[in-house]
């Protein structure tokens, strides 16, 4: 990270970028140390998530979650503020003031769950939310041969799965899923509603809607109780409505993924295939051939490698592997130029098609 660049005015109606500090924390699940070691974070041994400019709260736990500037405010403070700086007319048109997005990484020293995230419509009957949460992972790094699962490879009935849970028998879920190889540059879309776990050693920059919904269906070997807490205090007769007991081709999940083939090339290149553009935007942008710009708007850059620079009509600052960016609207448009290897991670466009439900 750049700890040497000179102090950002943080003052309200100032919109230079702002490096983000870490905003890394504690969870049930083991990991940490590669967001320690990328972020300047405190790393592990339960540290597997850092939120980036999140104005989100961790679910039942508010205000955790939510991210500070460098000056002490909240971040969703400062939107409040001045919501049209910081998200532009255009958005606020269209999604209020929600910057619609929650940016994470996740650093796994142990499998995740079999869980899954509510939809929307299912999150507005029960919960009273807006979003659900529709997700997204780009692989920063994960072992040789490493296979996520997403979804069930043969439909499953209500009673089969009730079964599962109920024993709570990690092998037949886990058995269940489909599988897909996963290698760094790769990303992958993962709709609400599919269940899905991710192997340990995997290193992901995960977007995902602007909730912290997960329902757990198996808990084995993992510091929480499944049983209080993972049908988010609704019961499972009620959040085992959520899941998507459909079954997932191979062509599916392939409809759902990018590999870093497709990705890589110099420029602004997408990161996720359409499906995923009313939920969110991932660019990946090596500025290697030449400067390349984005479009004004809120979101952040985070450095994957090398070095360059950052422009914008309000300020410029220096970049560095590890360091996340706050960008506003006011800010204007983003034009990065050197030897430069970034992540743009955006909310949807303004004009972006409507979601499922």
């Amino acid at each position: 990270m750049n700890n040497s660049m000179a102090p950002v005015p943080l003052a309200p109606g100032s919109f230079a970028p702002i490096e983000l500090p870490c905003n890394q924390f504690d969870h049930f699940y083991r990991g940490g140390n590669r967001i320690g070691e990328l972020r300047g974070g405190p790393g592990g041994p339960m540290r597997p998530e850092e939120w980036l400019a999140s104005t989100t709260t961790r679910f039942g736990q508010a205000p955790a979650g939510l991210s500070r500037l460098p000056d002490g405010r909240l971040l969703i403070e400062a939107i409040a503020a001045d919501p049209a700086g910081w998200l532009g007319p255009a958005h606020l048109d269209r999604y209020g003031a929600s910057t619609e997005v929650l940016i994470k990484l996740l650093d796994l020293d142990q499998r995740l769950p079999v869980h899954l995230h509510p939809n929307r419509a299912f999150a507005g009957t029960h919960l009273g939310l807006v979003h659900g949460k529709t997700e997204a992972w780009y692989v920063l790094d994960a072992p040789a041969g490493a296979e996520v699962g997403v979804g069930f490879r043969d439909p499953v009935s209500m009673a089969q799965l009730r079964e599962w849970v109920d024993r709570e028998d990690a092998d037949a879920l886990l058995a269940g899923l489909r599988r897909a190889p996963v290698a760094p540059g790769d990303a992958m879309l993962v709709p609400a509603g599919m269940p899905h776990s991710v192997p340990a050693g995997v290193f992901v920059l995960e977007l995902q809607e602007p909730t912290d919904l997960s329902i757990l269906l198996e808990w084995q070997e993992f510091a929480v109780d499944g049983r209080l807490d993972g049908h988010l205090g609704l019961g499972f007769e009620v959040v085992l409505e959520a899941v998507d007991r459909s079954a997932v081709s191979a062509a599916d999940l392939a409809g759902l993924t990018l590999t870093a083939e497709r990705i890589e090339a110099a420029g602004l290149r997408s990161a996720l295939p359409e499906r995923a553009d009313p939920y969110f935007r991932i660019h990946r942008v090596d500025a290697a051939a030449g400067p390349v710009e984005v479009e004004a708007g809120f979101g952040v850059l985070l450095v994957l490698s090398g070095t360059g620079r950052l422009r914008t009509d309000a300020g410029s600052v220096d970049l560095s592997r590890g360091m996340a960016v706050l960008m506003a609207h006011a800010s204007g448009p983003w034009t990065i130029d050197g030897e430069v290897v970034a992540m743009a991670c955006r909310p949807p466009a303004p004009d972006a098609p409507t979601g499922a439900a």
